[in-house]
């Protein structure tokens, strides 16, 4: 009886080894070429913000806020420059204000049926529609779970779609910060220090939001300094200093949908720190 059941286990073990083998070879090969799609819509979205940064003098701003005060982060900053609040190109006239109308008050720049005068003074857009995979913020967290942002703000995604509360299956929001070129700092022991470099308030609410459908899930990057851990450059010794110090930091959450990971993607040579 011994001997039919080592036999049995044995038969077992020379079925399902091969198997599950092929399911983690499988696996593997899905992430990466995932992997891939996502590092080639970084990079549209880095020639997208070049050409916007030719046409507009600089590359649009990351701040948390609007000059109103209003909530309205990098990675909502990011759409509008790139496609506009409509998918049809950025305004000329936006002072990137929440409401969308322009820098005082007095004109709604992103109308539901924009005139000729509207069309012309429109820049892009910079992504073709069906590349930059856009959607409005209620599509991913859902209606009532976008904390102090408008739901309908456009964000641009991931290319790690999941199941989300809206019954839609989207990426997570694709994160933006702009450089402060008269910054000096990368200080990691202190998020606050007012010369940094980069900002990790410009998307920290947005983060704050949590993982969508898992109430109590928190991203790792909702701690400060996690932010400024991963985005340190390796080429300043004696010296911290950030990725990317002239320009700006894209920051995706990855496969497992979490900010601050091991496999979060980036326009940068990701280091995940503990």
């Amino acid at each position: 009886m011994r001997n039919h059941t080592g036999l049995l286990l044995l038969i077992l073990i020379l079925v399902l080894v091969p198997v599950l083998v092929y399911w983690l070879i499988s696996s593997r090969i899905i992430i990466h070429s995932v992997d891939v799609r996502h590092l080639a819509q970084l990079r549209s979205i880095e020639t997208a913000l070049e050409l916007f940064s030719n046409e507009s003098g600089g590359f649009p701003p990351s701040d948390a806020n609007d000059p109103t005060g209003a909530p309205y982060c990098g990675a909502m900053k990011l759409a509008e420059a790139v496609m506009g609040r409509d998918l049809i190109g950025f305004h000329s006239r936006s002072g990137f204000r929440a409401d969308g109308l322009d820098p005082n008050g007095a004109a709604r720049l992103y109308p539901g049926n924009p005139d000729t005068d509207n069309l012309t003074a429109r820049k892009g857009p910079y992504l073709q529609a069906e590349n930059a995979n856009a959607f409005r913020l209620v599509d991913v967290y859902g209606k009532g779970n976008t904390g102090p942002f408008d739901e309908g703000l456009l964000i641009l995604c991931d290319t790690y779609p999941q199941k989300r509360p809206s019954g839609k299956k989207t990426g997570m929001p694709i994160l933006y910060y702009r450089a402060d070129r008269e910054g000096t700092a990368h200080d990691v022991n202190d998020p606050d220090n007012p010369a940094n470099i980069y900002d990790y308030r410009d998307n920290h609410v947005l983060v704050g939001l949590g993982v969508p459908g898992e109430p109590n899930a928190l991203h790792p990057l909702s701690d400060p300094r996690r932010f400024y851990l991963n985005t340190m450059g390796d080429k300043s010794p004696g010296q911290s200093r950030p990725c990317r110090p002239d320009s700006f930091i894209l920051l995706s959450a990855g496969y497992d949908g979490l900010y601050g990971t091991t496999d979060d993607v980036c326009n940068f040579t990701w280091k995940y720190r503990e």
